[in-house]
């Protein structure tokens, strides 16, 4: 037989068990709808035999087959997302990939005092406010959006380009005012905790203190509520879609996150949790950039990385933070490293192969601070952005932010811009201080920025609340960030070109 015609035959046949496994995948889940449709486009019988949960099964080996190809270096053989979706969750799970434990060494450079550079200036307009305080923010995947979320329970949607109109000279003059809020929602019954953007669809999720999380189709402007309701039993302090936008992550009162599929609403938990305080809220929980991993910060004082297909812990830093809880924890890029902050006035850098106390930034003096922390990236490549620091440690900086504030919810965020025609990944932090000296002095409300790489202090900026800031949120696109405070206000920097 012609070796063409084999081929076609046997693609052929290839595509007809592919389809049969999807219309019954679909069957088997009751979708009854949707696998009709598929039978009828590809014209495979609607009660075609297949095993349980077959689809699943060989998505989840093909996908631990790809993680640990790139774990070696192998160039994948399909542009298929490794992460998969997260769908092997519900198949009884995939491997658990080998955690990398070499990186470059941080302590190596501790040293090279006088090396730090001064740090861009930023413009600040306050955008908009809530009526209560402005509780926490997110950017859209592309930038194009912010929410922010309050304890008056509302939650507001910003336009980015009509924010940078709002800070042209003159811009009321020309049109009339510029409005940036584009969308309020209304529909919680209590403070809003945390924000996360779909990854593709025009889709706003939301965790309050009301126990549930909430689906807000930001497309569609005369809608101010939910269309979808995640009914969950705990408080929900944090929300972080896998990146397929198939499942999310809820961090909540409970010790253990609870994980739903966003098609189904099914709750799954981990089946083998050891060392875990059964008082250990989650305060924050966040994937890796692909899904591979996720890490959590617990009331308990512990920082936890879990593997994004199994569930399963596989590295616990056990009172990250000393005594107190840890608030706050997100993953560099290249999924080498964690970020995180505590309660005693510290951001601290962990790798994750190790678990070791790479670096560590103080001098944000505060009490009683519950602060948090995430990293942002718009670099498109996958060069460690550790690595890019010591290469070109005379060409680059890296400063982190983090906001603090003094009996109130604080937030850090780390960016990384390409700044150079190298492609250089440059990594933006700032943070938000709150200095009392005593009960009879005004308090100073400053933003101070540490370079990351020396851990020196190199810039104070009044924050230019009123009150103390919450929270901090990069643009994942552009030099340029949100703040939120307790004066109910939303401020918006942007890098003076």
């Amino acid at each position: 037989m012609d070796i063409s015609l084999e081929q076609t035959l046997q693609d052929g046949k290839l595509l007809r068990q592919v389809n049969a496994f999807i219309v019954s995948h679909l069957r088997d889940n009751n979708l009854n709808q949707a696998a009709i449709a598929v039978a009828s486009a590809t014209m495979t019988p609607l009660n075609v035999e297949v095993p349980s949960n077959k689809l699943v099964d060989l998505v989840s080996k093909g996908l631990a087959v790809e993680r640990e190809e790139a774990l070696r270096g192998v160039s994948p053989t399909s542009t298929v997302d490794p992460t998969g979706g997260g769908t092997v969750i519900s198949a009884g799970y995939g491997l658990v990939p080998t955690l990398p434990t070499h990186s470059l060494d941080f302590s190596a450079v501790q040293d090279s005092k006088g090396s730090s550079k001064s740090f861009p200036k930023h413009e600040t307009r306050h955008i908009s406010e809530h009526k209560n305080a402005a509780r926490c923010a997110r950017f859209s995947p592309d930038g194009r959006f912010v929410a922010t979320g309050s304890a008056d329970t509302s939650i507001k949607l910003f336009e980015i380009s009509k924010v940078k109109q709002m800070m042209m000279p003159d811009s009321n003059a020309r049109d009339g005012p510029v409005r940036p809020v584009i969308r309020t929602f209304y529909d919680h019954l209590q403070p809003v905790n945390d924000l996360d953007f779909h990854p593709q669809a025009t889709v706003l999720i939301s965790g309050a203190k009301d126990h549930t999380i909430k689906f807000f189709d930001f497309s569609k402007t005369a809608v101010k509520r939910a269309y979808r309701v995640i009914q969950d039993t705990h408080n929900v302090r944090s929300v972080s879609f896998h990146p397929s936008g198939l499942f999310l992550l809820a961090g909540t009162d409970h010790h253990i996150a609870h994980l739903y599929d966003i098609n189904t609403f099914q709750c799954y938990l981990s089946a083998k949790v050891q060392d875990i305080n059964i008082n250990g809220a989650i305060n924050q929980v966040r994937y890796s950039s692909n899904g591979g991993m996720y890490v959590t910060a617990s009331k308990d004082g512990s920082v936890r990385v879990w593997d994004g297909g199994s569930a399963q812990c596989v590295r616990s830093i056990i009172g990250a933070h000393g005594s107190v809880e840890a608030t706050s924890a997100n993953f560099t890029k290249d999924q080498r490293y964690v970020l995180s902050c505590g309660k005693d006035s510290t951001v601290k850098l962990w790798e994750v192969g190790s678990g070791r106390l790479v670096k560590q930034y103080i001098g944000a003096i505060h009490t009683q601070l519950r602060c948090q922390v995430v990293l942002k990236s718009n670099t498109k490549s996958n060069i460690c952005i550790v690595s890019v620091l010591v290469k070109v440690s005379f060409r680059t900086r890296k400063f982190w932010l983090s906001s603090m504030k003094q009996k109130n919810l604080c937030y850090l965020s780390m960016n990384q811009t390409t700044k150079s025609d190298l492609s250089l990944s440059l990594s933006l932090s700032l943070s938000v201080s709150l200095f009392s000296l005593s009960p009879y002095e005004i308090k100073a409300l400053q933003v101070v920025i540490w370079d990351a790489l020396t851990d020196d202090k190199v810039a104070r900026w009044p924050s230019n609340h009123i009150g103390p800031p919450r929270w901090l949120e990069h643009s994942p696109t552009e030099a340029a960030f949100v703040s939120c405070g307790n004066d109910r206000s939303v401020r918006f920097w942007k890098e003076i070109l």
